[in-house]
């Protein structure tokens, strides 16, 4: 008898990335362009244009997922160096359109679904070192898992409130 995967614990991330990846498809070149607002208490911070932000996300699920804990199929993404190639990151030149966008989503969210379906609790403890990447890294696959998840919706809720700030729809996680 196999033991059950993790995917109970997440059941609401394959619906949080729907959301996102339905108002990126929508949205023009100039929305994709807007500039995120930065944190109020902070104004001076230069934002990435709302395309380089959807980009990071999508792109940071193959870093830590692939690069970091070595799953497969970053050659299935735009992202196949992940490492030293993410838009906002790295790049602010080669902008994104919707379509290359929603199909950089839906790539990389692949990648997350194949983990919610093959880890088994007993996997989440882990520990992945990684002393070629940063100052000898070392975290459990569950906090990465954890770090993956929050930053996506730490990145929808900043995306919302520029939207909604100009105008456009919102990314609604929970309707």
């Amino acid at each position: 008898m196999s033991k059950p995967s993790i995917r109970a614990a997440y059941s609401m991330w394959p619906q949080y990335n729907r959301r996102l990846r339905d108002v990126v498809a929508e949205m023009s070149t100039d929305d994709l362009a807007t500039t995120s607002i930065g944190h109020a208490a902070r104004p001076e911070l230069e934002r990435w244009p709302i395309w380089a932000t959807v980009g990071h996300v999508a792109c940071q699920r193959v870093f830590w997922l692939c690069d970091f804990l070595g799953e497969p199929g970053a050659d299935t993404t735009p992202f196949t160096n992940a490492a030293y190639n993410c838009p906002g990151d790295d790049d602010l030149e080669n902008v994104l359109d919707a379509p290359a966008l929603v199909s950089a989503l839906d790539s990389t969210f692949a990648i997350v679904e194949r983990c919610l379906d093959h880890w088994a609790v007993e996997m989440l403890d882990e520990e992945i070192r990684r002393p070629d990447i940063g100052a000898g890294w070392a975290y459990s696959r569950g906090s990465v898992l954890q770090r993956v998840f929050s930053h996506d919706v730490y990145h929808c809720g900043e995306l919302s409130q520029t939207l909604g700030a100009v105008g456009l729809p919102k990314i609604d996680l929970w309707d």
